[in-house]
């Protein structure tokens, strides 16, 4: 294991042991049983302010797709950030909250001419589109309606490319601006999406300046004026092995966009970064046995519930035993993680390196807050894992003094 990968580990293990320790942690798993998972919602406060620290001249739009939790919703929301939905859905999760709309985007680039209609008169006014036909879908909104044109930048080190699906080049955006300006429509700028989980900051570089040379270019040409620049997200979280850190990041891309703060609204769509490590995923050991290649732990979680981030992030979550997390114990074996459907697809994970565990022995996994609780299905009529809120509001001082000092 390289060094970088061992401080991580290292990091985690402590972070799960000072959470585990808690009263909090206690109760929920009293209440719950498991699988359970533990948000911290402190967390949450803490990303989303090491993000507005690292880029103030940023304004910032949870992407609520990522989780979307009420006291997610209600933190960010109470600290002044933005939010970003995709659906009428999660629209109406942020009215629940009293989110004034002009805080909210809606940037999901399709959609059926009804839910534009629902979402302007409920109060948004921004929207992103990346072809002719939703386009058109806009005719006659008002001026008071912009809309931000997607465009597709390559990343294949991304965990998920986007712009195999969304997006569009550069000739095709200048098409789309012309058509708008006929139509009547008001393009106010371009939105980008770098790729999901991209540990890359020169990336987010590119994809700047040729996105501002792009809107220089038309403005000149075109004889318009753009006003947003949408950078997207893909902030990567660091889950088996290091990644650029926010700061390291912002570092690359501040001397960037610093040159464009009065001339350009600079705004962005942060999901899985101010989440993902703010939630525990806690299960318990329900069957073993030897097979073939080894021994295998049958777990009350796994992919088609809140381990949904195995197959559709291609996350390899780190797992703990709990009681390796209160002491040190001797023995361990590489083992296969199993869950617990009746369908073979259902692993976890290979090659995991645990003590010797039995029936009731507690798993934990760290780093477990983004796409897993929202993309778990009911499959084999399987209820989701229950959410547990463990904030610093529900810790004694000196617990929340164990876990800072943990991170």
């Amino acid at each position: 294991m390289s060094p970088g990968r061992e401080a991580l580990r290292d990091l985690r293990r402590r972070e799960c042991a000072a959470l585990m320790a808690t009263d909090a942690a206690r109760a929920a798993l009293a209440l719950h049983g498991a699988p359970v998972l533990l948000l911290d919602t402190a967390r949450v406060r803490r990303q989303y302010r090491r993000l507005r620290s690292a880029l103030p001249f940023v304004r910032f739009h949870y992407a609520v797709k990522a989780l979307d939790h009420d006291a997610v919703i209600a933190t960010l929301a109470d600290d002044g950030c933005g939010f970003d939905v995709a659906t009428g859905e999660e629209l109406a999760l942020l009215e629940r909250h009293g989110v004034d709309p002009g805080r909210v985007i809606h940037t999901h680039p399709i959609k059926k001419a009804a839910e534009i209609a629902d979402a302007i008169g409920r109060g948004i006014r921004t929207f992103v589109i990346d072809n002719e036909t939703e386009l058109a879908k806009f005719t006659g909104v008002g001026s008071d309606v912009s809309l931000l044109v997607r465009l597709a930048y390559r990343s294949p080190h991304a965990k998920s490319d986007l712009s195999s699906k969304f997006g569009v080049g550069a000739f095709e955006a200048e098409r789309l601006v012309t058509s708008a300006l006929a139509r009547g429509i008001r393009v106010a700028g371009f939105s980008f999406h770098v790729g999901s989980q991209l540990d890359d900051p020169d990336r987010f570089v590119r994809a700047i300046d040729e996105t501002v040379a792009l809107m220089g270019d038309l403005e000149r040409r075109l004889r318009t004026r753009f006003t947003v620049l949408d950078i997207g997200g893909g902030f990567p979280v660091a889950y088996d092995e290091p990644v650029a850190s926010i700061d390291d990041i912002a570092a690359r891309i501040r001397p960037v966009l610093a040159p464009l703060v009065g001339r350009l609204d600079i705004i962005a769509e942060p999901g899985r970064v101010l989440v993902a490590e703010a939630m525990t995923l806690v299960t318990s050991v329900v069957g073993v046995a030897e097979r073939a290649d080894g021994r295998w732990y049958y777990l009350d979680d796994g992919v088609y519930g809140a381990y949904s981030n195995v197959v559709a992030e291609d996350v390899h979550p780190l797992v703990f035993a709990e009681r390796e997390l209160r002491s040190d114990v001797a023995g361990h074996r590489w083992a296969t993680l199993a869950g617990p459907t009746c369908d073979s697809a259902d692993v976890v994970a290979n090659e995991v390196l645990l003590p010797e565990l039995a029936v009731g022995d507690l798993l934990v996994s760290p780093a477990m807050g983004a796409y897993t609780a929202v993309t778990a299905t009911r499959f084999n009529g399987r209820a989701p894992t229950p959410i547990a809120v463990v904030g610093f509001a529900a810790q004694s001082p000196a617990e929340r003094a164990a876990l800072a000092s943990a991170v």
